[in-house]
């Protein structure tokens, strides 16, 4: 089973490439970006995974625009050659690996099209391996990489031409792959409470001449089980860049101080105050301000039936919308969201997104059930 991948030097097992090293069925590679305007008008997020113990490829995007979410989803039998990002209509070009990439969604039956182009502003940033299990089984054993930069095209849809432009669009590629729960749950074996309480929080933020990175997983205690804290050098043109990885890119390890105010019946910040802390004694207070709200079923998370990794047919394609005001915020597939956001620190303004995924009980947040909300 050889691809075109097999004729550069990156085998890491005696298998050619297109033959994953794990037979974990929840094995995934995910493209995924996210775009919005500086100040909040509009939201887009991108997403394109492999599952290749499932043999299924699938892709969306969603934007979040006036008050209503669209969203265009794909899905296929996963080709045989790895290079292949295309899904009926949409396609994924890389232009430079770390570089330049392209999403293309050529006009379909939706009425949802884009042509879209991902320049970098700094070096790629690795996040630490995630890496979660259960009283039996590996749920999450995951590396992720982090690149900041800016967007530039156009989105079609509900009859109406959104323009994405430059400067004023910043975004973020978020390369991950591993394990992770996708596709339908495995029903075999002796029943075992194979789902624990997770908070998770990610903030990515744009500055003038930097970017910022804080995230952190807890679980029902409040005991962060995983943080990323690093701070990237952002440059004028991509050019500038000085390769892969930044030698002027700084990781810190320590636990992330975070003060959520969140809004009564919800699982959601109406503000915070996130406190980046290293082991050296250096710290960074980020004061949060949203402006915008994604649900982020319209990627496919916690979707009801275009959840990740879900087999539909060999080439189906769909399109969706809804108004926000519409949805019941504590739905299990309402949970997850990304709000972009204005952050200060020192007298310094910045732009981003904070991204909030909370279930079960949580000693940080008061929650005591699976799904109640803020009091």
């Amino acid at each position: 089973m050889l691809t075109r991948l097999d004729d550069y030097p990156i085998h890491q097992t005696a298998e050619p490439i297109a033959r994953t090293a794990s037979s974990d069925r929840y094995t995934y590679d995910r493209y995924w970006y996210n775009g919005h305007d500086r100040e909040g008008s509009f939201y887009f997020g991108v997403v394109l995974c492999r599952y290749p113990n499932l043999g299924i490829m699938d892709c969306s995007l969603s934007v979040a625009l006036d008050g209503r979410q669209y969203a265009f989803h794909g899905s296929r039998r996963a080709p045989v050659e790895p290079t292949e990002t295309e899904v009926g209509p949409f396609k994924l070009e890389i232009l430079e690996p770390m570089g330049r990439h392209r999403v293309t969604i050529t006009e379909n039956d939706t009425g949802i099209s884009c042509d879209l182009v991902f320049t970098p502003r700094t070096a790629c940033i690795e996040e630490g391996r995630q890496t979660l299990r259960n009283e039996r089984h590996m749920i999450m054993d995951a590396t992720r990489l982090d690149q900041f930069g800016k967007w530039e095209g156009w989105i079609r849809l509900d009859g109406r031409e959104l323009a994405v432009g430059g400067e004023a669009t910043l975004g973020l590629k978020d390369r991950s792959w591993g394990i992770r729960p996708v596709g339908e749950a495995y029903p075999g074996g002796a029943p075992i409470s194979s789902f624990e309480a997770t908070h998770f929080c990610w903030l990515p933020v744009h500055w003038e001449n930097r970017c910022t990175l804080a995230s952190w997983f807890e679980d029902a205690a409040g005991h962060q089980w995983h943080t990323d804290q690093c701070i990237l050098p952002r440059y004028a043109s991509m050019s500038d860049i000085p390769g892969t990885t930044d030698p002027a890119a700084s990781v810190w390890h320590g636990n992330v101080g975070h003060a959520l105010e969140l809004i009564p019946g919800t699982r959601r910040a109406s503000s915070a105050v996130v406190t980046m802390n290293d082991r050296g004694g250096e710290s960074l207070e980020i004061k949060v301000e949203p402006l915008l709200l994604h649900r982020m079923k319209g990627l496919g998370y916690q979707h009801p039936e275009w959840g990740h990794g879900k087999w539909h047919g060999e080439l189906v394609i769909a399109g969706e919308s809804w108004d926000e005001a519409d949805l019941d915020p504590l739905a299990l597939e309402n949970i997850h969201v990304q709000q972009v956001i204005r952050a200060t620190c020192n007298g310094e303004v910045g732009y981003g997104v904070l991204e909030q995924l909370h279930i079960g009980a949580s000693a940080s947040y008061g929650f005591k059930d699976w799904f109640d909300g803020a009091s």
